[in-house]
């Protein structure tokens, strides 16, 4: 199939921003999409299939209209997620709780990011069991933005004083390294497994207004063995990692939660640094808690990655070759 489209009025500066340098963003386009790209000044040929040529055309109008500001090659990755979630969905029966592109449903997040919304069904579906839900969990892959959106929702919550304070956890379980290595006291220890969720953080809020909020007490970060004991009221509490957690440290930390609370629990369940032969809570608590009442479970896929399409290829790949191992 055939598409053409032309942007008019002219602008040479937005046609530039949309196609990059040497046309870089179109190449993305063209490799994402498996469709051919030529243009001759505004006007633009699109060839692929019907499908394929549609939710291309779809990514070219979407980055003309941001191209009145430089347009990054991640702005082009994260329309090109949206575009073949569409384009899936669209080709295939929309799973339960989806629609097929209803970003217009998708719930609006007050953060430093403007527009900051779920790019794929299950994106969407995960911030929905968030609001909807005193506790969830996000499992998947590397990329797909379980942690980054729970802390969205969680920096919302704090914004629309629906919570008094956001608690951050993980377990601080090594991956090959030694803590008894790193210099410095236990929280100095601790600090570098911490790090993904403060850069989101200093993302989604800023560094100085984080910096007052961690002096106000309003967020809190701490490793996981220091939430034992604890009953956290009016929080919204984030557990990253969770996949490093024994069954007792989850049961543990579940158990934590009280009035007016909302706990996220996020994991990669191919990832697990646990010694060999244990039980991951993640895994325990995603079959014993699945027909629980309040509890929900987001399951994500290589096709929800919105980092470099690389991210979604070596996702699949490994993925692949443990189906057949086992």
């Amino acid at each position: 199939m055939i598409l053409r489209h032309s942007f008019e009025p002219t602008d040479n500066t937005r046609l530039a921003e949309l196609c990059g340098s040497l046309d870089e963003h179109l190449r993305s386009v063209e490799s994402a999409l498996g469709v051919s790209i030529s243009r001759r000044n505004e006007s633009f040929r699109v060839e692929g299939s019907k499908a394929d040529a549609e939710a291309a055309l779809r990514v070219l109008q979407g980055l003309h209209r941001q191209a009145d500001q430089p347009v990054s090659a991640e702005q082009v990755q994260l329309a090109l997620v949206e575009a073949l979630a569409t384009r899936d969905v669209e080709g295939a029966a929309a799973p339960a709780g989806s629609a097929p592109g209803d970003a217009g449903a998708d719930p609006a997040l007050r953060t430093r990011r403007a527009g900051l919304h779920g790019r794929t069904p299950n994106q969407i579906d995960y911030l929905r069991n968030i609001l909807g839900h005193d506790i969830t969990l996000g499992i998947g892959p590397a990329g797909t933005g379980k942690t980054f959106l729970a802390v969205a929702c969680a920096v919302d919550a704090l914004e629309r004083s629906t919570v008094q304070r956001i608690i951050l956890t993980r377990p601080a379980v090594e991956a090959g390294e030694r803590l008894g290595f790193l210099p410095g006291d236990l929280a100095q220890k601790v600090d570098p497994y911490l790090r993904p969720l403060y850069d989101a953080l200093y993302d989604l809020m800023g560094i100085e207004k984080v910096g007052k909020a961690f002096e106000k007490g309003t967020i809190e970060v701490a490793p996981l063995a220091f939430m034992r004991g604890r009953t956290l009221n009016n929080a919204f509490v984030i557990l990253d990692e969770a996949q490093n957690t024994t069954p007792e440290q989850m049961k543990m930390f579940l158990t934590r939660i009280g009035f007016g609370a909302k706990a996220v629990v996020t994991g990669d369940v191919s990832q697990i640094d646990l010694p060999r032969g244990q039980l991951s809570g993640l895994v325990e608590a995603e079959r014993i808690l699945r027909s629980v009442p309040g509890i929900a479970t987001t399951r994500f896929t290589a096709a929800d990655v919105v980092r470099h399409p690389l991210v979604a290829r070596i996702v699949e790949a490994y993925d692949a070759a443990r189906d057949k191992d086992a």
